[in-house]
């Protein structure tokens, strides 16, 4: 795994604030208040439905790549302010209460960062990624870790922050916790295979369980 310095804060892009107050302060500067209120309204319903069909619609049509047999767990949470930069590809798991963060507003400068979850990875209950991080294919994130870096492929990390994890048995644990599957919840449906943001064919996902 490379330093994080060679890595996240590589991917991620600094936007100064514009006069003497905080970025959040300023935020309608840096998006405007009817697209993050739109985007809030979508985020809610991602978070509450059962539905994943429902769930990877709604995400694609904030600008999020999702792909096919992607489940996202009750209560997860993506970004609020800029969706269009997260990535999840095919059958990723992104587990209950999770959040996926692509941007940091801090006191001179906001910051934002793509987020790529890869395919077959697994993010535990509670755990929060940070903007800029790239988890790889088949690699498992524990519940209630703090993922500050790059994860490689294959590698389970846990903690805060978020660091690999030696032992098979404590990776078995990893497993266990990366995700509540939603009771009853849908799995990937014909058509499913769209992995754009955003421009999805409504027949594709019309949001209802079959």
């Amino acid at each position: 795994m490379t330093d994080e310095t060679d890595s996240r804060h590589d991917r991620i892009r600094h936007h100064p604030t514009a006069g003497p107050g905080n970025s959040l302060a300023d935020w309608t500067r840096a998006r405007h208040p009817l697209r993050v209120a739109v985007s809030y309204v979508a985020v809610w319903l991602i978070r509450i439905s059962p539905s994943l069909r429902l769930k990877r619609w709604l995400l694609r049509r904030l600008g999020a790549t999702v792909g096919p047999g992607v489940s996202w767990g009750l209560e997860a949470t993506p970004d609020v302010f800029w969706p269009e930069l997260i990535t999840v590809e095919r059958e990723a798991i992104v587990g209950y209460d999770a959040t996926i963060l692509c941007h940091e507003f801090l006191q001179d400068e906001y910051r934002t960062g793509e987020v790529v979850i890869g395919e077959r990875a697994m993010i535990g209950a509670g755990a929060i990624v940070l903007p800029g991080v790239e988890i790889g294919a088949n690699a498992r994130v524990a519940a209630n870790s703090l993922v500050t870096r790059d994860v490689p492929p294959g590698t389970t990390v846990a903690g805060v922050p978020a660091e690999p994890v030696g032992s098979s048995a404590a990776s078995d644990a990893s497993a266990e916790a990366a995700a509540d599957s939603d009771p009853g919840a849908d799995d990937s449906e014909p058509g499913d295979d769209a992995t754009g943001s955003g421009n999805v064919d409504a027949g594709s996902a019309d949001g209802t369980d079959a």
